[in-house]
């Protein structure tokens, strides 16, 4: 059968509050979209750009998506991202090209089908033939991809990968209430639900009492690609503020902003999201089964002095 070539098509975007310029590179005439999209180890699934009002369920739960001689790989999961599947992640199917379009069959999602636009040498957009939605992804080799941005760009949901949060370092500070604090556990319930507990250390995950409720607010910081504002609003009207790092994939730092006291918390249980299920690292987990991603417009605000 003949090859039919990827035809790239130009783009010329129109200026919005939120939109830029953007240009297209050519692909080598003699490269097809099978070639193309499988000459980068990663896609990671910008989803805070999705557009439009429809829905691909394996898109909405990837991280990264990624298409190796004919099977197609996801990372649904944060935390052990760069080493499940030697980084690819868990097979979540098959697909195919045909022109410029991706065919796609998800093991349990079924087909779903894509025009492909290139954007920029290592960034395209998908659009779903059959609804409303595009995706937009962005292509890296394994060696060179982006884990902070993707640990900050989406640190709501590597928050809810563990059943719970446990203290384990604090340095420096005064005394203040949040001392008695040695359990978080953040939820996907509306993505920004939090739960505490005085309970002693090392308390299996089960037995956790968990004493106080509230929502919780992550805020970009002007400038600092690596540091988010956290808000704990407590439901008895308490409200704690920290400054919040990523130390590794299982690992959290939390500066309080009150009394100058930096908390260490790590995460127990994890739980791993695989095809269009969730399973748990230490005992059957119930809630957000097949969980998926909302896009998440956070408010930024200037570092704090």
């Amino acid at each position: 059968m003949k090859r039919i070539k990827l035809l790239l098509v130009l783009l010329v975007s129109s200026v919005t509050l939120t939109s830029c310029v953007v240009t297209n590179d050519f692909v080598d005439d003699s490269e097809t979209l099978h070639q193309y999209i499988s000459s980068y180890d990663l896609w990671y699934v910008d989803y805070h750009r999705t557009t439009g009002s429809g829905d691909v369920p394996f898109l909405s739960r990837a991280f990264t998506i990624s298409f190796l001689n004919g099977t197609m790989y996801a990372n649904n999961n944060i935390v052990d991202i760069g080493h499940t599947g030697n980084g690819l992640g868990i097979a979540v199917g098959n697909y195919n090209t045909i022109g410029t379009v991706l065919e796609t069959r998800h093991d349990i999602d079924g087909r779903y089908d894509f025009d492909v636009v290139q954007l920029s040498s290592n960034e395209i957009r998908i659009d779903d033939l059959s609804q409303n939605v595009s995706y937009y992804l962005i292509g890296y080799q394994r060696n060179s991809f982006d884990y902070d941005k993707l640990f900050y760009d989406n640190i709501e949901y590597f928050l809810q990968e563990f059943e719970a949060w446990e203290r384990t370092d604090e340095a420096g500070g005064t005394p203040n209430p949040f001392d008695n604090e040695n359990f978080l556990r953040f939820t996907p319930e509306n993505d920004v639900t939090f739960y505490s507990s005085h309970d002693p250390f090392g308390t299996d995950i089960a037995r956790i009492s968990w004493d106080y409720i509230g929502g919780y607010i992550v805020k970009n910081v002007a400038g600092e690609d690596n540091l988010k504002y956290l808000t704990l609003n407590y439901d008895n009207g308490d409200t704690e503020e920290f400054d919040l790092t990523v130390i590794n994939d299982e690992t959290i730092k939390l500066y309080h902003v009150n009394s100058n006291t930096t908390y260490v918390f790590s995460g127990r249980g994890f739980i791993q999201y695989k095809k269009g299920e969730k399973t748990s690292s230490t005992r059957p987990a119930v809630r957000n089964n097949g969980r998926k991603r909302t896009k998440i417009e956070r408010e930024t605000v200037p570092k704090r002095k």
